[in-house]
C-alpha cells in the first residue's frame, strides 16, 4: 500500500490524466453502447414465472406492457359530451409513438370497462414493448394527452408499470441535497474548503464512473432499472466516508510534523489498509446476495458492489495523487500557522472525545446494558413485519397514479388493480373443457369478484380473476395459496390438465414467500463472512462475536423503525412517501448486506486503533480509552455524512428509495451513535484481555491478514525503540 501511495503521490499528473481518461471512454463507450437494465422479475420454480412462460408462448403478440387511463363523470361516462371528449382523447393517444393499440370503453371490445353506476370508465393503452424499454419522453407523452381532457366535472388520470416508470422522481435532487449536507460536516470537521473538496471530488469520480460501468454490464447482467439509484445512494455515502478516514489521518500526521509525502503515505498505509479492507468486505457482503439466486436481487448487490469497487480504487489512487497537489493547502490557515509556530499538534488524551472514553470507561456494565435495551425497545416492531410489494395505492395521494387506483377500485373493486391470471396448459380438448369448468367453478369461490371467459392461445388457455380485496391485502396472498392448493388440483382432477396462477399479483407474493427462508440463510452466511474476517484481521474470537451481534441488534431495530413509518404508518404523511403497506419483500436482504458492510467498516475503524494501542502498551483500559478517543470524533462525523445522504433520499417521493435511505440512514445512526459511541468500548473494557484471546493452535492455522502495516515507513512519526518492543512482545 506504501509504495502504491508513494508512486501516485509523486506522478500525481499522471494519475488525474489515467482517471479523466477512464471517465471519457466509459462515457463514449456507455453514450454508445447506451444500457439494457430490465425489471423482470423470474422466480425460476414457482407458478407465476410458468405462468408468465406460458403467457409468452401462448400469446406472443403482446409483449408491451398495458397501462389504464381511467376518468370518472359526475353525469356519467357515456354521456355525448364525455364521450365526444373522452374519444378525441384516445385516438391523440392511439397515434401517440409507442402506442400500439387503445381499447375504448366506447368499443364493442371495451364494452365492460364502464362501471355499475355508469360513472367511471377506462380504457387500456398497449404499449409497443416492456415499461423499462420504453422511452420516457413517449410515455409522458401520452401521459399529458390523457390529462388535457380533463375538464369541470370529469376526471381524467393514468396509472400502470409505463407511467410509474416515467413520473418516478429523479434522484438528482436528493442527491444534490446529500452531497450539499455532506459538504457542510467535511467543511466543520476540517475546516479547510480544499481539504473539503477532496472526498467530495473522490466520491463523485468514483460514483460516476461506477455508475457507466453498470450501465454497460447490464447488457450482459439482468440489473433493475432502480439499480442506478441504489448505487448512487451507497457510493456517496461510502465514498466520502473512506476519503474523511484517509485525509483525516494525513492532516493528523502533517500537524505532527511529517513532509506532505510521507503524511500521505501514512496515511493510505494505514487508513488506507482499514479502507481497503472495510471496502473489501462491503463489496463480499453484497455480491453475497448472489446466494439467493434471484436475478432482481443479485442485479441491485452487483450494481452496489461496482461502485464501492470504484470508491476503493478512486481512495487508493486517485486520493494521494490529489493530495500530492495540495500539499500543505489541505490544513486551514490557521493550522498551517500553528504549525509553522511549533505549537504541539493535539494527539486526542484530551478534549470532549477523551472525556467520554473515559466516562465509558468507568460505566461500562450500565452503558453497555442501556444500550441494548435501547435496541431491543426500537426492534419490538419486527415481530409484526409483513413483506410485500408496494404499488399504486401506496404513491403519494395526488400523484395521478394514486388517483387511477382509487378510480378503479372505486368503480370495479379492490381486487382490480392486481388480477390474478390462470394459465392452463392445454393439450386436447378434455384440457380445454376441464379449463372451463374450473372458469364455472371459481365464479363460486369465496374471496373472488369476477371471473372472466376463458381466452385461447397456442397451447395454453387463460382466465382472469379479479379479488374481493386488494393486491397488497393479506386475504389476497391466502386466496393464491387456497386456488393452488385445492380449487386447481380438484378441477386438474385426471386429466393432463396443468394450472398456474400468475399476474403482478401472484409474482409478487411467490418473491416473499422465496425470499422468507432465505433469509435466515443470507444471515448465516454474512455473520459466519464477518466472524472470519474479523478473526483474522483481529486474531481474535470474542470481538468478532461481539460485532456479530451488533450488527444484529442493528439490523432489529432498524427493521423495527421501518415497520413502525411504512407498515404501521408513523409519520408516513409528513414523509410525503405514501400510503402504509407492507415492507418490500427484498429490502431485508438488501439492508442486511449494506449494513453488514457499514457495520464493519466502524468496527475497522475503532477497533484496529484499538488494537494498534494495544498492541503497542498492553493495557487492555488505555488501549480501548486511547481508540475510541482518537477515532471518535471521525466516526461520528463519518457516520453523519451517512445519514444525511441517506435522509436526502427521502425527498426522492419514491417509497422504496424512502425506505431504503430511512432504513440505511437510521442504522447508521443506531451503530455509530450508540453501539459503536457506547457498547462496544463499554464491551471491551469489561472483556479485558479476553478480547485478544485466540488459541494458539488456531492462531497458527489462519492465515495473517493485517490491517497495519508491518512496518512503519521513516518519518517523525516511526515509533520509538520501547515502542517497537512493546509492538514485538504484546501484538499476540
Amino acid at each position: 500500500m506504501a509504495a502504491m501511495a508513494r508512486w501516485c503521490f509523486q506522478r500525481r499528473a499522471w494519475v488525474l490524466v489515467g482517471w479523466l481518461a477512464l471517465l471519457a471512454v466509459l462515457g463514449v463507450t456507455g453514450r454508445t453502447a447506451g444500457s439494457a437494465y430490465s425489471d423482470s422479475l423470474t422466480l425460476p420454480g414457482t407458478g407465476s414465472t410458468t405462468a408468465l412462460t406460458l403467457l409468452q408462448q401462448a400469446f406472443p403478440g403482446h409483449a408491451g406492457d398495458q397501462d389504464t387511463i381511467v376518468w370518472r363523470a359526475s353525469g356519467g361516462a357515456d354521456t355525448p359530451a364525455v364521450r365526444v371528449r373522452i374519444t378525441a382523447m384516445l385516438d391523440r393517444v392511439a397515434a401517440a409513438p409507442a402506442v400500439a393499440s387503445v381499447i375504448s370503453p366506447y368499443s364493442a371490445r371495451g364494452a365492460a370497462q364502464v362501471s355499475r353506476n355508469g360513472q367511471i370508465a377506462y380504457a387500456t393503452v398497449v404499449f409497443d414493448a416492456p415499461a423499462a424499454s420504453l422511452p420516457g419522453p413517449d410515455v409522458t407523452r401520452v401521459v399529458h394527452l390523457a390529462e388535457a381532457a380533463r375538464a369541470p366535472g370529469v376526471q381524467v388520470d393514468i396509472g400502470g408499470p409505463a407511467v410509474e416508470n416515467a413520473l418516478r422522481p429523479s434522484v438528482g435532487i436528493s442527491a444534490g441535497v446529500g452531497v450539499v449536507a455532506a459538504a457542510i460536516v467535511l467543511f466543520i470537521a476540517f475546516g479547510s474548503l480544499l481539504a473539503m473538496l477532496v472526498p467530495l471530488i473522490i466520491a463523485i469520480a468514483a460514483l460516476v464512473s461506477g455508475l457507466m460501468t453498470t450501465g454497460l454490464l447490464s447488457h450482459a447482467v439482468t440489473i433493475p432499472s432502480s439499480g442506478p439509484t441504489l448505487g448512487i445512494l451507497i457510493g456517496l455515502g461510502v465514498g466520502i466516508d473512506y476519503a474523511l478516514f484517509i485525509v483525516t489521518r494525513h492532516r493528523n500526521n502533517l500537524k505532527a510534523g511529517m513532509s506532505p509525502q510521507d503524511a500521505a503515505v501514512r496515511a493510505l498505509n494505514t487508513s488506507g489498509r482499514a479502507v481497503l479492507f472495510a471496502g473489501t468486505t462491503v463489496c463480499i457482503a453484497l455480491l453475497g446476495m448472489l446466494v439467493l439466486r434471484i436475478g432482481y436481487i443479485s442485479g441491485l448487490g452487483i450494481a452496489a458492489a461496482i461502485t464501492v469497487l470504484f470508491t476503493v480504487a478512486a481512495a487508493a489512487t486517485l486520493l494521494p495523487a490529489l493530495l500530492g497537489f495540495l500539499g500543505m493547502r489541505v490544513l486551514s490557515r490557521r493550522e498551517r500557522r500553528r504549525l509553522a509556530a511549533g505549537a504541539p499538534a493535539p494527539d486526542g488524551t484530551s478534549g470532549a472525545w477523551a472525556r467520554l472514553a473515559a466516562f465509558v470507561q468507568r460505566h461500562p456494565a450500565p452503558l453497555a446494558a442501556a444500550a441494548a435495551s435501547v435496541m431491543l425497545v426500537l426492534a419490538i416492531p419486527v415481530l409484526s413485519l409483513r413483506l410485500g410489494s408496494s404499488d399504486a395505492a401506496n404513491d403519494p395521494a395526488a400523484t395521478t397514479t394514486h388517483q387511477a387506483y382509487e378510480l378503479l377500485a372505486t368503480g370495479f373493486g379492490p381486487g382490480f388493480n392486481g388480477p390474478l391470471e390462470l394459465v392452463g396448459r392445454i393439450g386436447s380438448p378434455a384440457d380445454a373443457a376441464a379449463f372451463a369448468r374450473l372458469a364455472g367453478t371459481l365464479a363460486t369461490e369465496p374471496g373472488i369478484a369476477a371471473v372472466s371467459a376463458p381466452v385461447a392461445g397456442h397451447g395454453a388457455a387463460l382466465i382472469s380473476v379479479t379479488p374481493t380485496t386488494s393486491p397488497e391485502a393479506a386475504t389476497t396472498s391466502t386466496l393464491i395459496h387456497q386456488l393452488r392448493d385445492s380449487v386447481i388440483p380438484a378441477a386438474e382432477g385426471g386429466t393432463a390438465l396443468r394450472v398456474y396462477v400468475g399476474g403482478v399479483t401472484a409474482t409478487n407474493d411467490d418473491f416473499a414467500t422465496v425470499i422468507a427462508p432465505k433469509l435466515l440463510i443470507f444471515v448465516g452466511v454474512i455473520l459466519v463472512l464477518g466472524f472470519l474476517l474479523l478473526t483474522l484481521a483481529f486474531r481474535s474470537l470474542l470481538i468478532p462475536a461481539v460485532a456479530a451481534v451488533m450488527n444484529l441488534l442493528a439490523a432489529a431495530a432498524s427493521f423495527g423503525i421501518l415497520v413502525a413509518v411504512f407498515q404501521y404508518g408513523w409519520g408516513l404523511r409528513l414523509l410525503n412517501l405514501g400510503q402504509a403497506g407492507p415492507v418490500e419483500s427484498f429490502l431485508p436482504v438488501l439492508m442486511l448486506a449494506v449494513l453488514f458492510g457499514l457495520s464493519m467498516d466502524y468496527e475497522v475503524f475503532l477497533v484496529s486503533r484499538i488494537r494498534e494501542e494495544w498492541a503497542a502498551t498492553g493495557d487492555n483500559h488505555q488501549a480501548v480509552r486511547t481508540g475510541q478517543a482518537t477515532t471518535g470524533r471521525v466516526v461520528i462525523a463519518a457516520a453523519s455524512i451517512m445519514i444525511l445522504v441517506f435522509s436526502a433520499f427521502i425527498l426522492s417521493g419514491q417509497q422504496v428509495i424512502g425506505e431504503i435511505g430511512i432504513g440505511l440512514a437510521a442504522a447508521v445512526l443506531l451503530d455509530a451513535f450508540l453501539l459503536r459511541t457506547f457498547g462496544v468500548p463499554a464491551l471491551m473494557h469489561l472483556s479485558g484481555r479476553a478480547n485478544w484471546w485466540l488459541p494458539g493452535w488456531l492462531d497458527r492455522l489462519l492465515p495473517h491478514l493485517s490491517i497495519e502495516p508491518a512496518t512503519q515507513p521513516p518519518g517523525p512519526l516511526a515509533p520509538g525503540p520501547a515502542r517497537q518492543v512493546a509492538h514485538s512482545t504484546t501484538a499476540r
